[in-house]
């Protein structure tokens, strides 16, 4: 029986306990907020400008598009080293669709309305068929992933090269550009929308959620303590539009296309770009994976198959079937982000997505992955893929060469996996 009488009061807890909150997600949270100190010291207060973090969210976009599709090929204990390589073949594919293809073979010309849609369709549908592919003969012909993926990265990086002799392909339809970020933005006036309707939908889910739990039985939060989660959500969310809208648009480019910008004349014109279509994309992506992770049947079967493979297949899961899935899934996020990368340089190149597949593997690990498999978030994918930019673009800054930076993120990702092993060893965590 229980020591507790009826009399006797539940003990005492604390903030955090009380908003009951992942301590990994606030550990990753604290080293993030450490990040941008250090730097904006380093940088004389650069690093934290509106500009920057204008810059950091596009930077991030592609890498963090591809994180959270890793976390499900890891999550099921398996690994992708052909993203990078992936995002190239995806990236020539597109740019010859809209370039080349189209225009000779339809005689669609750059400008026509149907080109960008049908150039992203045509390199999703390339993207899941290569992931297809790799998920097939890693889950039908018994070939471990880190071989079939480590040959796809040698493969799909010379069969990009080969589709473009070598070339850089440009300039990409003005529509497709705006995908990249940099073209691309809401703007003042709709970012402000997009924050209230966050807010809103960010206050709804939390109160509807609670809602549910008490329908169930199921113990809560307080009610202050649900406040104060909502409270810092919101504050979290409004502070990051807030800081996007405070880059203002240069006034020789205000100059050069006003109407653009929805003034009548460059004269007293002072926009601001607004969160980025790339970020959008990237919060899109990552809704649509945290509903399929933790709501659908699909994403119960891949948490289950990550946790315990032989128990999974044995309650029914086809979990060759689900590898396939995966690896799909993560075919289709490359061509996305290859929209993302291609879109911002408004060409196509043939070292684009170069390494990535390294800073996605980091990134999803760092977000507390566990390469054992079973363990791992969207939300920590894309807080890992920021911390890696982070990094980058502050030690850039502060003007450290390319081989430290490497170095440094290398050990960080050690540093990461250390950590992650010492934590299920103190919470026995699996």
């Amino acid at each position: 029986m229980s020591d507790l009488t009826a009399t006797d009061t539940p003990p005492k807890r604390s903030f955090l306990q009380s908003l009951e909150v992942d301590t990994r997600l606030l550990g990753m949270i604290g080293a993030f907020a450490l990040v941008c100190i250090v730097f904006n010291i380093l940088t004389d207060g650069r690093f934290l400008t509106p500009r920057n973090v204008f810059n950091l969210s596009i930077q991030t976009a592609s890498v963090a598009i591809m994180a959270t599709g890793m976390v499900f090929v890891i999550v099921t204990r398996n690994i992708d080293l052909s993203v990078g390589a992936i995002l190239a073949v995806c990236s020539a594919t597109m740019a010859l669709t809209q370039t080349r293809f189209l225009p000779d073979t339809l005689g669609l010309g750059l400008g026509h309305p149907l080109i960008p849609w049908v150039t992203i369709a045509f390199g999703i549908a390339v993207g899941a068929l290569i992931g297809a592919f790799n998920g097939w003969l890693v889950g039908y012909q018994g070939i471990p992933a880190f071989i079939v993926t480590l040959g796809g990265f040698l493969v799909w990086r010379n069969v990009g090269w080969v589709q473009t002799s070598g070339q850089t392909i440009g300039p990409l339809d003005p529509v497709f550009q705006d995908f990249g970020g940099i073209n691309g933005t809401l703007g003042t006036q709709w970012s402000w929308v997009f924050a209230g309707v966050a807010v809103l939908t960010t206050c709804w889910l939390l109160w509807s959620n609670r809602k549910t739990k008490v329908g169930h039985g199921f113990p809560v939060k307080p009610v202050w303590a649900e406040v104060s989660l909502t409270v810092i959500l919101s504050g979290a969310i409004l502070a990051f539009v807030a800081t996007l809208n405070a880059y203002a648009v240069p006034e020789r480019a205000v100059a050069r296309d006003f109407a653009d910008y929805g003034c009548a004349t460059a004269v007293g014109c002072n926009p601001s770009y607004g969160i980025p279509v790339s970020v959008l994309l990237l919060i899109a992506v990552a809704v649509t994976l945290t509903v399929v992770a933790r709501r659908t049947r699909l994403g119960r079967y891949i948490f289950a198959t990550g946790g315990n493979p032989d128990a999974a297949e044995l309650s029914g899961i086809n979990t060759r079937l689900l590898t396939v899935k995966v690896f799909a899934i993560m075919g289709v996020l490359c061509a996305i982000a290859a929209v993302v990368a291609s879109a911002r340089q408004t060409y196509h190149t043939n070292d684009i997505g170069t390494l990535d597949e390294l800073r996605v593997i980091a990134a999803a690990v760092i977000g507390g992955t566990a390469l054992s498999g079973g363990v791992g978030t969207i939300y920590g994918a894309i807080l890992g893929a920021l911390i890696m930019q982070s990094l980058q673009s502050g030690m850039a800054m502060v003007g450290v060469d390319a081989p430290y930076q490497n170095i440094v993120v290398g050990s960080v990702l050690v540093f990461a996996v250390w950590v992650d092993i010492q934590y299920r060893k103190i919470t026995g965590a699996k």
